[in-house]
C-alpha cells in the first residue's frame, strides 16, 4: 500500500481534498472481494460503485455494500423509470473511469446517486478512487455529501 501516484487516483485525491487519503495497492481492488482482501477488512465494508443506464439515458450510480446484490426493481421504483446495466464503453464515456475504478466522485457526467442504507451500519467504509487498485476510507455519511445521493433500500433480499 502507498499513497496515490496514478493520474486518475491523484485526480480523485485532488477532488477529495486533504481530509482523505487515496491509497494504491499492488493487488487489484477491482472487486469487493479483491478490495477487502487487499485492505484487510470485511467485504460488506466495501462501498462498491455500480453504474446503470436509466431509460432517459442518464447515468445512475448505486453505491452498495460489497456484500449486497443490487435489486434493480427497487432502483427502478425509486427512480420511476427503467434502468439497465451499463456496458463498459458507456461507463468510461459517461464517468471518465473504467469499470473497477468508478468511485463516488470525479465523474465527467455527475450521475443520479443512490446509497445502500446497509453501509450506514459501519464506522468507516472503503470506496474506489479512480483506478482498479486505488481506494480511500470514509464515513458512510460522507457518501451522501460526495455524491449528492440519497440513502435507500437497494439491496436484493
Amino acid at each position: 500500500m502507498r499513497k496515490a501516484t496514478a493520474a486518475k487516483a491523484l485526480y480523485v485525491q485532488d477532488l477529495l481534498g486533504p481530509g482523505y487519503d487515496v491509497l494504491e495497492f499492488e493487488e487489484s481492488t477491482r472487486t469487493s472481494e479483491d478490495a477487502a482482501a487487499a485492505i484487510g477488512c470485511t467485504v460488506p465494508r466495501i462501498a462498491k460503485s455500480l453504474i446503470f443506464k436509466a431509460a432517459d439515458e442518464t447515468p445512475v450510480l448505486v453505491v452498495a455494500s460489497g456484500g449486497n446484490r443490487v435489486d434493480e426493481k427497487k432502483v427502478k421504483a425509486i427512480l420511476g423509470q427503467k434502468i439497465k446495466r451499463a456496458d463498459p464503453d458507456w461507463v468510461r464515456e459517461t464517468t471518465g473511469f473504467a469499470i473497477g475504478g468508478v468511485g463516488p466522485v470525479g465523474h465527467a457526467t455527475p450521475p443520479t446517486a443512490l446509497i445502500d442504507r446497509d453501509l450506514l451500519q459501519y464506522d468507516t467504509v472503503w470506496a474506489s478512487a479512480g483506478t482498479p487498485n486505488a481506494v480511500f476510507e470514509l464515513k458512510p455519511a460522507d457518501l451522501e455529501t460526495l455524491t449528492g445521493g440519497a440513502v435507500a433500500d437497494v439491496a436484493k433480499i
